[in-house]
């Protein structure tokens, strides 16, 4: 029966051991640990030491011990209860007791699962706590051995030699121990010792010693011996420092000493790598890479020698390997690599590689000649050489060089074209021909021949070259790229073939594109030119589009503007001739061919051109203005009254109504401003200007209540006018009467909601009438209507105190990153702190950001005024000049002031800067 039992497998034969399970624990066993876990350093809680032997075991438990371990034998198990059997043996096990166990089990089973993922996350958590809090020695040095790749040589060699951390007794458990020396010793030493008299040949006495009767003295193995006694006393006395015993290093340094300096990695893996790269060698030997990822291994280890030898080794077993030869000459010195390559080429005559690297090798210019030319002995087919030894060549030389490598090398085009360019107009048109016949599907010969007809003046001949070269291409099959052809383009227009890169833009251009898509597609192309300085590739796109739809008015437009932006007067006016022939009825080509003659100083040739376009246009708004504004600007009053009385007859809106009180009212007829004002009221009731103007005109003859009077009524026609309830408002505190204003203001709130403008002046009125804590609760409730409103935010950033005002500009960038009055609040707080460099940057991102807010302006001047260089303030000036400013508070105030209606845009600048005032 035990026999049978015996040879059924063990129901727990195969399966993982319990968690915590130490082999042997039940007899005494208490695992066991390697000095590379924890290193000679122990804590209290750790696994004593193995040196020291376990106490003795009493009698009572090695009987126990031998009783379980009787039990525990084969004859003793049973398969359904284990060794120690059941405890109702004597009844049978039936079927009902077999459903019962599974239905247990089922149960236990179902309970362990309910719960297992939170034991196992509990579980988690203790072995990370206790990782923690009680971490490996060796988790404890990383950041240690990491930082031991900073340390140099020298360092390294300067740290003592640390002593064994054991007492005398547990490293030399046998010094108190004595072993007798042997009787035949000590009387073998006596009788050495003894001295001898002798009578001499001559008649003397000697005495020698008995023991000195020997051969001569072989003084090299005592020279060995003291050498060997030396170190013996150094190295006991390495165990104390300074009188102290120290730690023994082969504890905390194992991993230290394991890691190698020039290469920061584990010494393991380099063992590894060499194991793997010998195991791929002698399994195949022919094989190159693995010769040379060993020589590399050897080399990044530091070991030079070594991988000198490998790669060696490896030329001998690859003697037909390019790569091998080259790892070679690239590890050997200069001198020895010269004999390595030349090794090399007579295994490999056709290498390329080898023979360019041998004439690196080479240090005299000759020696490389000679080796080039040796090398196209060889391999007269390859390009590579060809332009190598090509580039060592004076210019003549290289020509017969080009001559003889385009006969060897016909499939190179840049071959081809090198030759072209070192010939003579003739000899290249030859050169030319005969590329276009071995190479027929290659566009670059064709642009490079009508390169050549434009440089010697052939004009006529560059459009023809550029459409045969179109059709031969088609002809051979060749797809016709548009995108690599404009990028042709651009690059002959940079170099300054203009008719070339004319010539492929009208022969490309139309390629690929649908009809529908014509026009876009061309803007989009003439855009792109322009941003990579293209300008003729620009120029001749919008001369294309322009032929082929001449009536279209967006693409006239985008050509205008391009020409005042990237082109001349003459370009500009020549192509705005043509414009407003084609598209009479656009205003906008007409006054641009005014404004261009004005500023050249034509104004009888501006005032033409406005003739003109009132037959094509007689009722247009736009070129009644115009023609007012230059008799106006030319000091032409009364002609600019007349114009100004028929616009009003034959094409009246309340803007015409509006520029003509504006014209009296700058001449300082008040009073016929007023009266021409009332009658456009009269028929354009709801153009807010008016009501404006009308307010305005009062205040200035103090006559008060008829302009509140006026506002009023305006407020109550143009409700939806801001700038109208603004005015209102601010009457009212001119006059002292802030709680008015403040109803009025409230008014304009309710009536024009999620309005920041309106907001903002309320939250100004409270701060200048000392009413902090209001105006602060108006921000808070202007910001929760208006949370991206970059006037109340740049506003928010001075309400603050300064110590806020930093956090709060944070904020302002975050909500509102491209608002323009955000950064230049942002500028002022960086002027209001003296950070000069910062303050400067910031202005300069603003005025980028939006040239048309003059109060940026207005701050830059006034910066750089007070802190920088006249250079720079001619910039500030300068750049303003050109960006013409019409809006910003302050600016406002200064340019709509009827005083100033002469003043160019620099004398408003320098005027405004003077106004504004410096933020603290």
């Amino acid at each position: 029966m035990a026999s049978s039992l015996s040879k059924k497998k063990k129901a727990f034969m195969g399966m993982p051991a319990p968690l915590g399970y130490v082999p042997g624990l039940g007899r005494g066993a208490t695992g066991f640990t390697t000095r590379s876990d924890i290193g000679p350093a122990r804590e209290s809680g750790d696994i004593p030491d193995e040196r020291h032997a376990p106490p003795p075991k009493k009698k009572e438990e090695t009987e126990q011990e031998q009783e379980d371990d009787d039990d525990l034998n084969d004859a003793n198990y049973d398969e359904e209860f284990g060794y120690g059997g059941s405890l109702f043996k004597n009844d049978p096990y039936e079927k009902d007791d077999e459903e019962a166990d599974a239905i247990y089990e089922a149960i236990d089973k179902r309970q362990d699962e309910k719960r297992k993922d939170r034991r196992e996350r509990l579980f988690k958590e203790e072995v990370e706590k206790y990782r923690q809090e009680r971490p490996k020695i060796q988790q404890q040095f990383s950041d240690l051995k990491r930082k031991l790749t900073d340390v140099s040589y020298d360092e390294w060699m300067s740290i003592p030699e640390v002593g064994d951390a054991r007492n005398k007794k547990q490293r030399n458990p046998r010094a108190d121990k004595l072993t007798p020396i042997p009787d035949s010793i000590l009387a073998k030493t006596a009788l050495s010792n003894q001295e001898t008299t002798v009578l001499d040949s001559v008649g003397g006495l000697s005495s020698t010693m008995a023991g000195m009767a020997t051969p001569d003295i072989d003084m090299k193995k005592i020279g060995q011996a003291r050498n060997t006694l030396m170190d013996m006393k150094l190295t006991q006395v390495s165990d104390s420092v300074s009188g102290q015993t120290v730690v023994d290093p082969k504890g905390y340094l194992t991993d230290l000493q394991s890691m190698l300096p020039n290469y920061g990695g584990d010494i393991n893996d380099i063992k590894k790598a060499r194991l793997l790269l010998k195991s791929v060698r002698e399994t195949n030997p022919n094989h190159p890479p693995a010769w040379i990822a060993s020589a590399r291994l050897e080399e990044v280890v530091g070991k030079m020698q070594a991988a000198r030898n490998l790669i060696m080794k490896g030329t001998e077993q690859c003697p037909k390997s390019e790569d091998v030869w080259l790892e070679a000459a690239r590890l050997l010195p200069v001198d020895i690599s010269r004999g390595i390559v030349a090794q090399a080429v007579k295994q490999l005559p056709n290498s390329v590689k080898l023979w360019i690297k041998a004439a690196d090798l080479e240090s005299e210019l000759k020696a490389k000649k000679k080796v080039f030319r040796k090398a196209l002995e060889n391999i007269p087919n390859s390009v590579k050489l060809w332009k190598a030894a090509i580039e060592l060549e004076d210019e003549e030389d290289a020509r017969i060089m080009l001559s003889r490598a385009v006969e060897c090398c016909t499939q190179s085009v840049e071959l081809w074209l090198a030759l072209a360019r070192l010939e003579t107009y003739e000899n290249a048109r030859k050169v030319l021909n005969k590329a276009r016949e071995n190479i027929p599907t290659d566009r670059q010969i064709w642009i490079m021949a009508a390169k050549l007809e434009e440089a010697n003046g052939n004009l006529n001949m560059v459009d023809k070259i550029i459409d045969r070269a179109i059709k031969s291409l088609e002809a051979n099959r060749v797809d016709i790229n548009r995108d690599q052809w404009l990028t042709d383009a651009i690059e002959c227009d940079k170099n300054g073939n203009v008719k070339t890169c004319q010539a492929i833009i009208r022969n490309v251009i139309g390629l690929e594109v649908d009809a529908e898509d014509e026009m876009e597609t061309w803007t989009e192309d003439a855009e792109n030119c322009t941003q990579q300085n293209a300008f003729e590739c620009a120029r001749a796109i919008y001369a294309h589009a322009l032929s082929v739809r001449p009536s279209h008015t967006d693409m006239w437009l985008a050509a205008a503007f391009f020409e005042k932006n990237h082109g001349n007067r003459e370009s500009l006016e020549t192509l705005l001739q043509k414009a407003v022939a084609h598209c009479p009825k656009c205003e906008v080509l007409w006054l641009m061919a005014a404004k261009s003659r004005w500023l050249a100083g034509d104004v009888q040739g501006a005032r033409g051109i406005l003739a003109q376009a009132f037959g094509a246009n007689p009722n247009s708004e736009e070129i009644w203005l115009a023609a007012v504004k230059l008799e106006s600007e030319n000091k032409e009053y009364d002609r600019a009254r007349k114009l100004l009385a028929k616009a009003c007859q034959s094409a009246p809106t309340g803007r015409v109504f509006m520029k003509s009180a504006k014209l009296e009212w700058q001449l300082n007829e008040v009073n016929k401003a007023l009266e021409i004002v009332n009658k456009g009221l009269e028929g354009f009731a709801n153009y807010e200007k008016l009501w404006m103007m009308k307010g305005q005109l009062y205040e200035v003859q103090l006559m008060f209540d008829q302009a509140r009077e006026a506002y009023q009524e305006g407020v109550r026609k143009c409700s939806n006018s801001i700038p109208l309830w603004v005015l209102y408002a601010n009457l009212e505190i001119r006059q002292g009467q802030v709680i008015r204003a403040r109803s009025i203001l409230e008014k304009a709130r309710s009536r024009n909601p999620q309005n920041p403008e309106l907001w903002l002046h309320s939250i100004r009125l409270e701060a200048n009438s000392d009413n902090k804590p209001i105006a602060f609760n108006l921000m808070a409730r202007a910001m929760q209507e208006c949370p991206k409103s970059g006037i109340l935010w740049a506003e928010a950033i001075f309400l603050e105190p300064k110590p806020q005002r930093k956090t709060k500009s944070i904020d302002a960038l975050k909500e509102c990153e491209g608002d323009v009055n955000v950064l230049l609040a942002v500028s002022k707080l960086f002027w209001s702190e003296r950070k000069i460099q910062k303050a400067r940057e910031w202005f300069n991102r603003t005025v980028k950001l939006n040239s048309d807010l003059g109060d940026a302006w207005a701050y830059y001047y006034k910066f750089e005024k007070m802190h920088g260089t006249e250079e720079q303030q001619n910039d500030v000036k300068q750049k303003c000049a050109q960006a013409e400013p019409r809006h910003g508070e302050e600016w406002t105030k200064i340019s709509k002031d009827i005083q100033n209606w002469k003043l160019k845009t620099e004398e408003i600048l320098l005027k405004c800067a003077n106004i504004i005032q410096i933020p603290i």
